[in-house]
């Protein structure tokens, strides 16, 4: 009976110690697993984007100077869906890479819309952009009101009303949607009129067509004006056109910085919102391993 005993517990034990062994290999096992996972996905071996709630793109920047055209077979395996800021003499350099020209790119940043002698120069190159845009099936092309140069923002906003009056028809009937970027004028763009949400809003009101809309850019509101999500709860039909980068700094939108993108994304999908989200931060590190990154934080 003794030995019977001793039997019994010797097995109990066995079982019970390769059952602890199991459970923790099996642990282990998926926590290698998902490092190498993320290790394959790191490299482009597997698929970034899972969720697809947000439509990415990236501006030129992003992959480093001079590295867009070598990148581009690259970037849409990792799921990114277009290029910002092209010039529509650019486009052909998109041809067979899947990819389109999320952003056109057309006038002056700081001689804009704000003021009437601009009007004439401006809206030819917005004509010319919306052609060249609709004719390759693309949907936006950019605009800036220009710098205040003492001007009052109610004068610069009824002259920037005025000169996208004339063109936004022709944009409703190419179907392209020009957008206004929202640009901090605190730090990198001093004197820049279009600095607050509430201003492109009442400019968008003022135009009164749903083919004009505003680019919001996350980095550069949050440093002008904070209150990011709630900002775009208040004004997402105001809104055509999303940019990211971190803050401060405006290099990678990792946790080396204050905004918190998974929370911002999903405040953007919350919206209805179905148009693009464009990265333009300046890497600080290797640019695919942190567009890898941003990639899958953004896909909420």
């Amino acid at each position: 009976m003794s030995a019977q005993r001793n039997d019994s517990k010797v097995t109990r034990r066995s079982v019970m110690t390769t059952a602890g062994t199991a459970a923790v290999a099996a642990v282990l096992g998926r926590g290698a697993s998902s490092f190498a996972a993320k290790e394959r996905e790191e490299k482009g071996d597997e698929p970034f984007v899972r969720n697809g709630r947000i439509h990415q793109a990236i501006c030129p920047g992003v992959v480093g100077r001079g590295g867009l055209e070598a990148a581009l077979p690259r970037l849409a395996k990792m799921g990114i869906q277009g290029i910002d800021l092209l010039n529509p003499d650019q486009f052909g350099l998109l041809k067979g890479t899947g990819l389109i020209c999320t952003m056109t790119r057309t006038h002056s940043l700081t001689k804009g819309l704000n003021r009437k002698e601009n009007h004439a120069e401006c809206l030819a190159v917005l004509r010319k952009a919306i052609e060249a845009t609709a004719d390759a099936g693309f949907p936006n092309v950019i605009t800036f009101p220009g710098n205040r140069e003492g001007m009052a923002d109610d004068e610069g906003l009824k002259n920037c009303a005025i000169a996208l009056k004339q063109i936004v028809g022709m944009a409703e009937a190419r179907k392209v949607t020009i957008c206004m970027e929202l640009l901090n004028s605190k730090l990198n763009h001093r004197d820049y009129m279009c600095d607050h949400t509430a201003w492109g809003a009442e400019l968008v009101k003022a135009v009164g067509s749903d083919r004009f809309k505003l680019l919001y850019d996350i980095y550069h509101m949050q440093v002008q004006e904070g209150d990011i999500i709630a900002t775009i709860r208040k004004y997402k039909d105001c809104i055509g056109h999303y940019h990211t980068a971190g803050v401060p700094g405006r290099n990678e939108i990792d946790e080396t910085q204050e905004l918190y993108y998974p929370a911002i994304m999903r405040a953007i999908v919350e919206t209805g919102y179905k148009g693009y989200v464009a990265h333009e931060y300046g890497p600080k590190k290797d640019p695919m391993t942190s567009l890898a990154k941003a990639i899958r934080i953004c896909d909420v």
